[in-house]
């Protein structure tokens, strides 16, 4: 699985405004949809909520993995986001985060690409020195040579 078919720089925002969960996925849902990755910001964004809502996606690390399988997706895309501040998210490890990665996952693909992306990215995430070059990642293109490295 090649992450720069889903992983495009305009839906990288390493300056978040975002002070809350709510407000985080609300702006990587804008990326999306300014990108055309989605149809419908409100429905997608009940879709996420929803997975939201059946455990966290707080994964530790500072890092979070919302997402959304939804007929509301043109093309399946991730959205990345760093927040300026530490965000509260539920998260395993009880810490806060501070880099999103929100996947929008079209119905077609939700059984066999959203498995593959999501083996793809905890895959990097696995790997400590990942996480800590995400956070401290200076450009979008930095961010997609992370991803693109492994």
């Amino acid at each position: 699985m090649d992450l720069s078919k889903v992983i495009k720089s305009e839906t990288i925002k390493l300056d978040m405004e975002a002070t809350t969960k709510e407000e985080v996925i609300q702006e990587l849902t804008e990326l999306l949809f300014r990108a055309n990755a989605i149809s419908n910001k409100e429905k997608f964004l009940t879709d996420v909520y929803h997975r939201e809502s059946m455990g966290t996606t707080g994964i530790g690390n500072g890092i979070s993995i919302p997402h959304g399988k939804s007929k509301f997706v043109n093309k399946t895309s991730i959205a990345i986001g760093r927040t300026k501040k530490d965000i509260e998210w539920g998260s395993l490890d009880e810490k806060p985060v501070r880099f999103i990665i929100l996947f929008a996952v079209t119905e077609e693909d939700k059984n066999t690409t959203h498995i593959q992306l999501l083996a793809k990215v905890a895959s990097n995430l696995g790997d400590d020195d990942v996480c800590a070059n995400l956070l401290i990642a200076k450009s979008p293109e930095e961010v997609l040579d992370i991803f693109s490295a492994r």
